[in-house]
């Protein structure tokens, strides 16, 4: 195993607060639980009166039982960066999100360790073998889930966490699986994914873990054989069947499980879904369809139903019934990821590497926001998560496809605009009648969800009036690109003073439908995206013609090349990231010059920006990215273990990185070649 860089110390400034706050803030915890705490007591070797309190957060370490934890524990005894304390004592606290304790593990060197658990009131419990198998379970899903690069929010936030690779072998991968067997049933008591709206046998955060590590590491048999053992529980457990069929390119076995298991379950909504997608990125959107209007009728309060309708009509060119039908979408507002909530530090310690590291990664974590244009700081998009992050990505899709001013056109035919409901309404003497929908897009008496995330990231009519001023703006940009009027609301014809006349004539409104507000926002933050996109394309094609240097920070190319890829402008995006790049190292850039390597097929600048990342990723105490770990499997199944070796080898890294970065390809290919996965 290659051993860490160096362990984060975020110093207390009360002794034990650290412990405290996290006890208090069982209660609030709604998903998997944050990440493991690890505290420890420090005394100087010379004296014993004064002692410290230092902790940090960890994922990845095998929590089956108190003596795995504690030998943690005991590898933090010697600190090459403190040579004036000793550790007396320590504490890992591990979350169980099945039973809502923590699971405390107590050591004192030298002396005895003591397990027990804390429940949400704060009292004792005794830690039983039942519970050190869910806490088990637990970590492994948090280490998947909280390996995301430090791209989310939640992990942004969490200062000083060491991540591990739970799963480096086929023993620990069979005891996962097992684990993972013994507690199925009990899965939707973890809760899902902020896309579902209900947890259930086959959508919550342990069949989206299972998902994630077989995608990750390709142990598709494993995967298959796991999913075929229970599905004789539970036919309903085929859909996760066939996904992974599908993915491990059994596309036949899929295909008739589906069709065998939706005549035994009709309206089940995960095989309906699974079948709708199949069928949809086949090319056969024909077939697609009435799938997936069963698959809403089956589950009418879940955004996924409505949104893989939306891409069907997409694929089918139905733009009209495509907005329609995202606008019946129930949106939900966003659940981020536990996060630990931990008082004021004395002072933090973020040891570097034993051995130099390239500046430019060293500086790289820190982003100067002084120097981001405001116009830029305000693109609103880049902060979508959850429902309105895909409910974007389908609006995007359609814009790309149609362009800006047909979308407009298709908005303005399908939902009522402010204006000329004004105009109607005084014509009339009435508001018009709200129609759902819904009833447009399926074409049948399915139940229509309201949504419920309205306030996830509005964009007011003043902020916009503002940005029209902003320096940035030139004038033969900003003409070609149309800024749209605002449809109407529901709430503002519910909020009208007169009773809806059923006998009146609305004649524009014969076929048209209320937009929903959350709907109407999205269109404005995609006019703000267009806007500034079209603003820095312009300026860029002006400079060039002048042959004068575009000069933007490295932030400001980083938020620009994420602005494209948003569009779905990919050369664009990673020009940006290229140029963000010859600043400054940035994880972010380097994964979307990753990507475009990826699809060129160019393995040797993949490695290069694959060891880059890995080096990053090293300094920041993480030994465990799935992104970089599913990279590396694809490279060597597409080049071979040997070539991607010696091409890794041949870089001019320090040796605990390559030896980190061969540790994955080690850990692929060894996965490869044994059992029926090879």
């Amino acid at each position: 195993m290659v051993t860490a860089p160096a362990v984060p110390e975020i110093y207390e400034d009360e002794l034990h607060s650290a412990i405290e706050a996290r006890a208090e803030s069982l209660q609030a915890l709604r998903e998997l639980g944050p990440p493991d705490l690890v505290h420890l007591i420090k005394q100087p070797i010379k004296s014993t009166t004064k002692q410290v309190g230092v902790y940090h957060h960890v994922s990845g370490i095998d929590a089956s039982s108190s003596a795995s934890l504690a030998a943690y524990i005991n590898t933090l005894t010697y600190s090459p960066h403190d040579k004036q304390h000793k550790v007396i004592s320590g504490i890992y606290c591990c979350y169980n999100a099945f039973s809502r304790l923590d699971m405390r593990v107590q050591v004192y060197i030298p002396g005895t360790v003591e397990s027990y658990c804390i429940d949400e009131r704060g009292d004792k419990r005794v830690a039983t073998d039942e519970l050190w198998l869910e806490t088990y379970l637990c970590s492994v899903l948090r280490a998947y889930s909280y390996a995301d690069d430090g791209s989310g929010d939640t992990i942004k936030k969490i200062v000083g966490v060491r991540r591990f690779n739970p799963i480096t072998s086929t023993e620990s991968e069979h005891k996962f699986l097992d684990a993972a067997e013994r507690l199925f049933f009990n899965g939707w008591q973890l809760g899902s994914d902020p896309e579902i709206q209900v947890p259930n046998l086959v959508s919550n955060h342990l069949t989206t873990g299972l998902l994630s590590y077989i995608h990750t590491t390709g142990r598709y048999a494993s995967g298959i054989n796991l999913f075929e053992k229970l599905r004789t529980r539970d036919p309903e457990i085929s859909s996760l069947l066939a996904r992974v069929y599908i993915e491990a390119d059994e596309e036949v076995k899929a295909v008739e499980l589906l069709h065998e298991t939706i005549q035994e379950l009709p309206m089940d909504y995960s095989l309906l879904d699974c079948q709708a997608d199949f069928c949809n990125k086949k090319g056969r959107s024909d077939l697609a369809l009435e799938i997936a209007k069963r698959s809403v009728v089956s589950a009418p309060s879940e955004f996924g139903t409505w949104a893989r309708l939306a891409e069907v009509y997409v694929s089918l060119e139905q733009w009209d019934l495509a907005l329609l039908t995202l606008n019946s979408c129930p949106m939900f507002t966003y659940q981020d990821k536990d996060a630990p909530r931990m008082p004021e530090p004395q002072k933090v310690f973020l040891p570097v590497m034993p051995e130099a590291i390239c500046d430019d990664i060293e500086d790289s974590n820190v982003d100067d926001i002084e120097l981001v244009h405001p116009t830029l700081r305000k693109l609103h998009a880049a902060g979508f998560k959850g429902t309105f992050l895909k409910a974007y990505f389908i609006l995007t899709e359609i814009t790309k496809k149609i362009g800006w001013d047909q979308l407009l056109r298709i908005r303005s035919q399908v939902f009522v605009m402010e204006e000329e409901y004004r105009h109607e309404k005084q014509t009339v003497s009435h508001q018009p009648q709200s129609r759902n929908a819904s009833t447009t897009a399926l074409r049948s008496p399915s139940p229509t969800p309201k949504t419920n995330g309205h306030g996830e990231v509005e964009v007011t009519s003043e902020s916009e009036e503002a940005s029209e001023g902003e320096p940035s703006a030139t004038v033969t940009a900003d003409a070609s690109i149309e800024k749209p009027g605002h449809t109407v609301a529901s709430e503002v014809v519910k909020a009208g003073s007169d009773e809806p006349d059923q006998n009146a004539n609305y004649t524009h409104f014969q076929n048209k439908r209320l937009c929903e507000r959350w709907l109407d926002n999205l269109f404005m933050v995609l006019y703000e995206d267009l806007r500034v996109y079209t603003i820095w394309r312009t300026e860029m094609a002006q400079y060039r013609q002048q042959q004068l240097l575009y000069k933007k920070s490295a932030e400001e190319w980083e938020i620009l090349g994420e602005l494209a890829e948003r569009l779905h402008h990919v050369d664009e995006a990673v020009e940006a990231y290229e140029s963000c790049l010859q600043i400054k190292f940035s994880p972010k850039a380097m994964r979307g010059v990753l990507k475009l390597s990826e699809d060129k097929h160019n393995v040797r600048d993949v490695c290069g920006a694959l060891i880059r990342l890995v080096t990053w990723q090293y300094r920041w105490y993480s030994e465990f990215s799935p992104s970089l770990l599913y990279t590396i499997r694809k490279l060597i199944e597409e080049e071979g273990a040997v070539k991607i070796r010696s091409i890794i080898q041949g870089t001019s890294l320090p040796q605990h990185v390559l030896d980190l970065t061969h540790q994955y390809a080690a850990l692929c290919a060894a996965f490869r070649s044994s059992g029926s996965d090879g």
